[in-house]
């Protein structure tokens, strides 16, 4: 591993999902995902005062439950594929589990929003949202 400074992180919410787990979950969030909760802390409340129904979101998670030793995995968990580098995949098992999920909001709940095409598990800590941008518009 790369030496250098501690990286803190604190999670800023948590997903509510029916989603409990791998066999539960889809491949990719619009891929079949129910509808999600994320439900945030209180400290970050002037952080989503402005999310609202229909804006587009990229939520990065914590994926706790994941290998943190994988280094290699069959592409979409398929076996009949040769294995790859988990740089080169989506694959959840890898050395830094950080979920990248872009997301729709649905509703804007005081400190909860809900969104539709998260594949997270239920309880999945969020790190971090950040708004999906458009192409830049002519002035």
């Amino acid at each position: 591993m790369v030496s250098g400074p501690e990286i803190t992180m604190r999670p800023v919410g948590r997903v509510e999902s029916p989603i409990r787990d791998r066999q539960d979950a889809p491949k990719q969030g619009d891929e079949g995902s129910p509808d999600a909760w994320i439900t945030f802390e209180p400290g970050v409340r002037e952080a989503i005062q402005d999310v609202e129904a229909g804006d587009r979101l990229v939520v990065l998670t914590w994926l706790d439950r994941a290998d943190r030793e994988t280094l290699r995995a069959h592409p979409r968990g398929d076996v009949n594929r040769p294995p790859q580098g988990v740089f080169g995949t989506r694959s959840p098992g890898r050395p830094n589990p950080i979920g990248l999920h872009t997301v729709t909001v649905l509703e804007a709940d005081n400190l909860r929003i809900k969104v539709s095409d998260l594949e997270a598990f239920d309880g999945t800590p969020v790190l971090d949202v950040k708004a999906v941008l458009g192409p830049v518009e002519e002035r």
